[in-house]
């Protein structure tokens, strides 16, 4: 077994090589060139901008066909056969060993490996601090933007239950001492001092929800050491298991799915609409202050 960033380990050969979500840069270089090996790019926004790849890495396109476009929601997941469709787009098989990464750390990378995962796909770990890791081990980029595959793949899509929710999952668990659900938007838009990025939201947040900020898990674009996880879990959580985690647009609250598995919690779901849905205009509760 090897010891990753922040005691993480990253070896098992059940799942490819990995035993955790994460994978450090010295790790991937080891297996860069190893067949069954896959690097998939899930920049997002601006950071897909960078105009630069880590040597054969692939485009995993949340911004474009990785994304329900049939509904008025950004960065919905796609269903079962159109993520199938995607992903053997990409040459993935499902014997390889995906590691997924993007240029600003840690932040849209976490939504594409919840994803593979929520549709089954367990051998898909996330770069621990991205590109800016890489590039600061001294690793090798390609002045490219990500590309495609050369062939197709054979990925079956197995979607699990639960992994991603709607509004109606997100009432029940506001009302469940049991649950916390815990909100990876900013301090500002979650109390809704800051205005909402996108035109037409509500500000505020869910009444009961608990704010937090999906980079207070992380130190220099690296997620924290697993005990530390915890602690910062428990702080917002209490004692309470199940989590439900929800953002902007269901892409950071992945950061928080990340940071919950890597701190031992087992029972996990992403409210795929986020704020995007839930500050619609509705009838669905929406409360200001801390």
């Amino acid at each position: 077994m090897t010891t990753e960033h922040g005691g993480h380990t990253t070896a098992d050969a059940g799942t490819g090589g990995l035993s955790g979500p994460l994978v450090g840069a010295d790790r991937l270089a080891e297996w860069l060139t190893r067949p069954g090996t896959v690097v998939l790019d899930a920049s997002v926004g601006a950071h897909r901008a960078a105009g630069r790849r880590i040597p054969g890495a692939r485009r995993f396109d949340i911004d474009g066909a990785l994304s329900d476009h049939s509904v008025p929601l950004p960065h919905t997941m796609p269903g079962a056969a159109e993520f199938e469709e995607g992903m053997r787009a990409l040459g993935v098989d499902g014997t390889d060993t995906v590691v997924v990464y993007d240029t600003a750390g840690i932040y849209s990378s976490a939504r594409a490996w919840w994803m593979l995962r929520a549709m089954g796909f367990d051998r898909v770990a996330v770069l621990d601090g991205g590109l800016p890791a890489w590039e600061a081990g001294g690793y090798p980029v390609e002045e490219r933007e990500p590309g495609g595959a050369e062939r197709a793949g054979d990925f079956t899509a197995r979607p699990r239950p639960g992994a991603l929710v709607g509004s109606d999952a997100v009432v029940g668990a506001l009302a469940d001492p049991r649950a916390a659900v815990l909100d990876a938007r900013s301090r500002e838009r979650f109390a809704g001092t800051a205005a909402e990025p996108r035109p037409g939201l509500r500000g505020g947040h869910m009444p009961g929800a608990v704010n937090l900020p999906f980079g207070a898990l992380q130190s220099d674009g690296r997620m924290l050491p697993a005990e530390q996880l915890r602690a910062v879990f428990e702080a917002s959580a209490g004692s309470r298991e199940r989590l439900v985690v929800s953002c902007g647009s269901g892409v950071t609250a992945c950061v928080l799915a990340l940071g919950a598995e890597l701190a031992g919690y087992g029972e996990v779901s992403v409210y795929d609409g986020s704020w995007s849905e839930w500050g619609l205009p509705s009838e669905l509760p929406v409360e200001t202050g801390p």
